[in-house]
């Protein structure tokens, strides 16, 4: 398991929470503890722990299992919340007023589904006077790895993640969970070298020889026939012209290799000028 260093106390005084936000998140917290829903908490409190970058949070990311979207759903309906399904392939919400918590089980690009990996590596932490399970650092690596949109790019996030964890991760789980979108990854760590130039020792030698050695070896062998465009993993809005003008095969589609449908695609995209 990771050993990812604590580098300041995951503390909601360190963000600006409104008393009644923090009325609602305990609430729900002590409920799903209550009822022995395994969740995970990620987003801004899972950063503040492994990367000691705090900052003002709107909402609570919640991580749970697909398979416990309808139990959750149907605890805090109870509870008096209202509760929505947002996004049938990745997130619902849970509101209090103003306030809301997402309640994740997939990313937005349908590719890093919270399986039993999740929770197995999962570290704890004490969070608005509670002990609860937080996102392994590995997966927030490999999830906001995806994340290059025009309005929200997490590469900075990443660079942080590494600068703090790189040490302690288990690399080669974290290669593995990219599969064959390891370019992904390849592209962040690099990125970090060109970030913390003094600091490329903190990866270790053999993550760089795997990685640039897996790009080496592809220099001499033909282009692939591939007619995907796989820009729609990294973001639902830019590529869309590859695929609605220039013929492109979608690779988010199931039978492309993703992991969404069609109509689940329809109706992300739609969302895209949506705010909320």
């Amino acid at each position: 398991m990771t050993n990812c260093p604590i580098v300041i106390p995951v503390d909601a005084k360190l963000m600006r929470i409104e008393e009644d936000a923090r009325t609602f998140y305990t609430s729900v917290l002590r409920r799903l503890h209550a009822e022995r829903v395994p969740f995970l908490l990620g987003g801004a409190f899972a950063l503040s722990h492994y990367s000691g970058v705090a900052r003002d949070t709107k909402d609570l990311d919640l991580f749970i299992r697909p398979c416990d979207w309808d139990r959750v759903a149907k605890q805090l309906g109870r509870a008096g919340y209202e509760i929505e399904l947002t996004f049938s392939h990745w997130l619902g919400k849970a509101r209090s007023g103003p306030h809301f918590i997402d309640l994740i089980f997939n990313s937005g690009n349908g590719l890093t589904p919270i399986d039993e990996e999740w929770f197995f590596y999962a570290q704890e932490a004490s969070v608005l006077g509670m002990q609860v399970k937080l996102v392994p650092p590995e997966e927030c690596i490999w999830s906001k790895c995806f994340v290059m949109e025009r309005e929200r790019f997490d590469g900075a996030d990443v660079a942080h993640l590494l600068r703090s964890c790189a040490a302690t991760l288990d690399w080669r789980r974290l290669i593995d969970r990219f599969g064959d979108k390891w370019r992904i990854l390849a592209a962040h760590v690099i990125l970090f070298e060109f970030i913390y130039p003094g600091e490329r020792d903190k990866i270790p030698a053999w993550v760089w020889q795997e990685l640039l050695g897996r790009l080496t070896s592809e220099m001499d062998i033909p282009p692939s026939p591939d007619q995907r465009c796989q820009g729609t993993l990294v973001s639902r809005a830019q590529y869309l012209v590859d695929i609605e003008r220039w013929g492109y095969k979608d690779a988010r589609l199931v039978e492309e290799g993703g992991g969404m449908t069609p109509s689940q695609i329809d109706v992300w995209t739609k969302a895209i000028n949506k705010v909320g």
